[in-house]
């Protein structure tokens, strides 16, 4: 573990990456540390409505990405600059994806059912920085020998076979088996081979004229739904609060 750790996490050139990682899990935990105490009307933190405007913190997220974003890309080197400018990029994402499902739905949905978009786009962002942080890249090309990498018609053929599983996995209607896939391609060929899900474009689709197929597609969705939303409910719940009935 710690010779995985010295070679993909704390080398020089992962370091920017890192740290904002860090500083976008922790905005993150604290911005809905602070909203949850607002919400119970406890503490010191109240919403900033200035001449009756309530300003969400997705303002000042957008804010601190475009100067991190910036000051990255002019930035040289792997000194104190970067690692400025590492920190305020992913402090500024963990602002603008706590509200990702109010830009998504152009309303404040923060404390709804729709609300919950925002933890699931936190943790799946958060998980695939993780990945590049371990060394995956993307389309499974980090699966290729050294004679393999050199040959660049492989290497295509590789990306090109992996990006086609993905979307396959996509258009059935498993999107985060298809996004992890991108960098470990399994996740999307188990997307990929199993049946669709019953409001996917691939069921919409090819199981138009097949009953059967879709009376397992119902089936096999409402098992996996009962199973998992519980537990993946009661984890969001556990970390950014629960939605208002």
């Amino acid at each position: 573990m710690a010779g995985l750790w010295e070679r993909n996490i704390v080398e020089p050139g992962k370091l920017p990456l890192f740290l904002a990682l860090t500083s976008f899990v922790v905005t993150f935990l604290i911005t809905r540390s602070i909203t949850r105490m607002i919400r119970a009307g406890k503490g010191p933190f109240r919403n900033l409505t200035p001449g009756g405007v309530h300003i969400h913190h997705v303002v000042p997220g957008v804010i601190l990405t475009v100067i991190g974003g910036f000051g990255a890309i002019g930035g040289y080197g792997h000194g104190f600059g970067s690692g400025l400018s590492a920190v305020l990029f992913g402090i500024g994402v963990g602002l603008v994806l706590d509200e990702f499902a109010l830009v998504l739905h152009l309303a404040d949905v923060y404390w709804t059912q729709q609300g919950r978009q925002s933890v699931e786009a936190v943790v799946l962002t958060a998980a695939l920085v993780g990945l590049l942080l371990l060394g995956f890249v993307p389309f499974g090309v980090n699966g290729l020998t050294d004679e393999e990498a050199q040959d660049r018609l492989t290497v295509v053929a590789n990306m090109g076979l992996n990006f086609c599983v993905a979307v396959i996995a996509l258009v059935k209607g498993k999107l985060r088996l298809a996004v992890i896939g991108v960098f470990i391609p399994y996740f999307a060929l188990v997307g990929a081979v199993r049946l669709a899900r019953p409001t996917s474009p691939w069921a919409k689709r090819f199981y138009r004229s097949r009953p059967r197929a879709r009376a397992r597609s119902r089936i096999r969705a409402y098992r996996h739904d009962k199973r998992w939303d519980r537990l993946s409910r009661r984890f969001q719940d556990l970390v950014a609060g629960a939605p208002s009935r």
